[in-house]
């Protein structure tokens, strides 16, 4: 299944216990849209928030993300890894 990562800005002083529970809050529809959210990132200071996810497209990442109440600025296919 196809990789992306996808990028939320204007979350400055975000904590630990918020990204965690937005995350949380992906994980508990993910399935709905096919997705898997592998991991997230912040950067308090940025405000900054990077979601890697595997998924059929991404519409369907931007849908979960909708939903959940966060919806991301970018989205880039990561077609590549080492």
């Amino acid at each position: 299944m196809p990789q992306f990562m996808d990028v939320h800005r204007g979350m400055k002083g975000i904590s630990a216990g918020q990204l965690m529970q937005a995350h949380q809050a992906d994980l508990a529809i993910e399935d709905e849209e096919g997705v898997h959210f592998e991991k997230a990132w912040a950067d308090p200071e940025s405000g900054t928030v990077y979601c890697l996810s595997e998924a059929p497209s991404a519409e369907a990442i931007q849908r979960v993300h909708e939903r959940a109440g966060h919806r991301p600025d970018e989205i880039h296919p990561v077609p590549l890894t080492a």
